[in-house]
């Protein structure tokens, strides 16, 4: 594919940017850091620019010296000029390990007068009401450590009661004697006054001293519900140390490397902040990995007009789908990491708890696979580092779908010790290890359905409106087996699909929400476009912090409220026109609510009350992009027919099936499954009833007729 660059025009935000006129050269590196392999994309931004691409392993737990193996190999392929910037995007999963693993400080959480057992109470629901026995999750903070103030503000932020500083001084001292290391602050009605938070940090910071790491609920996310607020500042105080050590050192080594070089992190809307943004609020990460994936996808939607797209990321330990509706992702404010809500916009993305890592094993007389994961270390038995239990790579080795051996024959594949792996299951089921494999695919592809379709029926799509988008370290191989069980019969698969996530890394946009909570007022349309007024300013100032204007190719502005019927107990989010809100309209708000709510629901009543419960404002800062346009080289006129291998589906063993290598495909070439096409960082599974080809921007088609 050809590769040029793309700069959008600037929207409704002047940036005096002086970029067009700047002879300054960019280069923009993407990075993405998972449990088996830290992936790399780099691209110049000069006309006919090639993307490289490339995956090293990673190195758990020390995740930073996997990324500077694989940085410095990216420097000798860019080869970085004295007068170039380097735009360097991270997606990481170091603070989702660090909430999923509980391995944080030491955290004390500071509430008012009253709510010391606001983290056991939680919503008082029950994650299984057919299960009475089900605990809730345990919190991240012993009771010990939760600290009541005597303080208290009203539902409007008016003062009910002052606070004390000396009361919050002594607090912290005795926190701190008892071993915290960090301070999580969640004050009753804080969303709407943060008076309180702000002199609690001032006076912990006195008392201990101006380094001390305090994370204020109204600082990450200042809305109504103090329960998932103080999550909120919990979580992100328990990821805080883990991820300012982690970035501090990953951010000094890229300067040294490349002075002048800018360090951003992506993040779980789907865009990026600056490294000290990151450090300060890395709650705002969790998600970083995955929605860099669907932020790929969306620009992939753009680019090829693919509106519609089921994407499905598949890794070591899960299965990750979203949605991309008309080119755009979706967004969600309730996303779980760890058991735990995390109520801040986050990209809709849905896990599967299967993935290339899953443990086989038999319970009881049932097969079962996953969600026990053997994850990076030791892994799959047939990748050699101690593993001794059967994962579902070693399924699709003995089921004739990988190679003997990955990255190009870097990493090789033990087949034998699938085998024994597998051997305990299959004298147990009298089958033999390739019948046992082979079941154990269906089984995860079962897993897979269970969770895709009734998330396709939420959202009101049908699946074969769709085409399967397939990425990640396995998708290529399963994503093709689950479209043919869900009736997707179009499946894409990217150019360089299992560093998708790291494409993401070139693609993103400067992206942050920035909220106020209006529940319970009553809002005129002047109102409501006062306070988008405010939020826009917050939103510029932010946009301002995170890298000079002269780097910007443009911005975006997105005006979103969260509204309801009156009476009703949840809300959606609405889109808001930019001249509903400049022009204070109304009737254009109120129509805008009422067309989503049929949307969603089938049902509106344009007669009916509405209230607005939140207002949002999102800025989107853009970079410069690469841009893909149908490829402009000639490729082979062979089949790339290189070899056959025994394949198992359905029951099935089709002999001397054929194996072709993507790079020597010609365009007019058509495959028939089964077959598997190979690549250095992928492999492509083509089944029985499907037929494959090269479209004209390098991606491989799966369809069936």
């Amino acid at each position: 594919m050809l590769i040029e660059p793309n700069r959008p025009e600037s929207s409704s935000i002047p940036l005096q940017s002086s970029r067009g006129e700047s002879l300054r050269k960019y280069l923009r590196i993407g990075v993405d850091i998972g449990g088996t392999f830290t992936d790399f994309c780099g691209w110049r931004d000069e006309p006919g620019s090639e993307i490289v691409s490339f995956k090293v392993p990673s190195t758990p737990p020390n995740f930073e010296n996997g990324f500077r193996a694989g940085f410095e190999r990216i420097l000798d392929l860019l080869a970085p000029q004295e007068d170039e910037i380097a735009l360097v995007m991270h997606g990481t999963t170091v603070s989702t390990n660090a909430v999923i693993e509980r391995a944080g400080p030491q955290i004390a959480l500071f509430v008012t007068k009253g709510y010391r057992d606001i983290l056991e109470l939680q919503r008082l629901r029950l994650l299984n009401a057919l299960n009475i026995l089900e605990r809730r999750t345990p919190p991240l903070i012993e009771r010990n450590f939760v600290f009541e103030v005597d303080e208290r503000l009203l539902r409007e932020g008016e003062l009910d009661k002052p606070l004390n500083k000396n009361e919050i001084a002594e607090l912290a001292k005795k926190a701190a004697a008892a071993g915290a290391t960090g301070f999580a602050v969640a004050f009753l009605h804080s969303y709407a006054n943060p008076d309180h938070e702000i002199l609690a940090r001032d006076s912990i910071r006195e008392a201990l001293g101006e380094d001390t790491r305090v994370s204020l609920s109204s600082e990450i996310w200042p809305r109504m519900g103090e329960y998932e607020r103080a999550i909120a500042a919990v979580l992100n105080a328990f990821v805080k140390q883990r991820m300012d050590e982690y970035l501090g050192a990953v951010e000094g080594y890229v300067k040294e490397r490349l002075p002048g070089s800018h360090l951003f992190i992506t993040r779980s809307n789907g865009g990026a902040m600056s490294a000290a943004e990151a450090r300060a609020f890395p709650i705002h990460t969790l998600l970083s990995g995955p929605a860099s994936g669907v932020t790929a996808a969306e620009f992939l939607s753009r680019s090829i007009d693919e509106d519609n797209l089921l994407t499905l990321d598949m890794g070591g330990t899960s299965t990750d789908i979203s949605l991309i509706r008309g080119g755009r992702g979706q967004t969600s404010n309730a996303a779980e990491v760890g058991n735990f809500p995390v109520i801040l916009p986050v990209t809709e993305i849905e896990a599967i708890g299967a993935g290339g890592g899953s443990i086989i094993a038999m319970d009881g007389s049932a097969l079962r696979v996953g969600p026990r994961s053997a994850g990076s270390y030791p892994g799959p038995a047939c990748f050699s580092r101690g593993g001794s239990e059967p994962a579902l790579t070693d399924a699709y080795l003995l089921s004739g779908y990988l190679p003997e051996a990955l990255l190009g024959g870097a990493m090789k594949l033990d087949r034998d010790a699938s085998v024994q792996a597998l051997s305990p299951i299959a004298e147990h089921l009298g089958l033999t290890v390739e019948a046992v494999a082979e079941m154990a695919v269906t089984v995860a592809t079962s897993n897979m359905v269970a969770g895709i379709l009734p998330y396709l029926a939420r959202q009101g799509v049908d699946a074969e409106d769709l085409t399967l988008l397939v990425y990640g370290g396995g998708g290529a191989i399963h994503g093709p087996l689950v479209a043919s069980e869900i009736g997707i019969n179009r499946i894409l698969v990217p150019a360089s699909p299992s560093v998708f996530c790291a494409m993401g890394g070139l693609v993103s946009e400067l992206s942050q929400d920035v909220l106020a909570s209006v529940q319970g007022r009553v809002l005129d349309a002047q109102a409501v476009s006062s306070t988008f007024a405010g939020l826009l300013v917050n939103a510029k100032e932010w946009l301002a912090r995170q890298i000079g204007p002269e780097t910007l190719t443009g911005s975006l502005i997105e005006y979103w409220a969260e509204m309801r019927y009156v009476g009703q107990s949840f809300q959606i989010d609405v889109e808001l026109s930019h001249d509903a809100v400049h022009d204070a309209d109304f009737p254009a708000m109120m129509k805008a609510f009422h067309a989503e709510h049929l949307r969603t629901f089938s049902y509106a009543n344009p007669a009916g009350a509405v209230e607005f419960v939140a207002l949002r404002v999102r800025i989107r800062g853009s970079l410069a992009i690469p841009e893909i346009s149908p490829s402009s080289t000639t490729p082979p006129s062979g089949t790339g027919h290189s070899d056959t291998r025994d394949m198992r589906f359905n029951g099935t063993v089709f002999p001397a099936a054929r194996i072709y290598q993507r790079d020597a495909l010609g365009r007019d070439s058509r495959i028939a499954g089964p077959a598997v096409i190979q690549q250095v960082d992928a492999t492509i599974l083509v089944p029985p009833g499907y037929d494959a080809h090269l479209d004209a921007y390098d991606n491989i088609i799966i369809f069936k007729d």
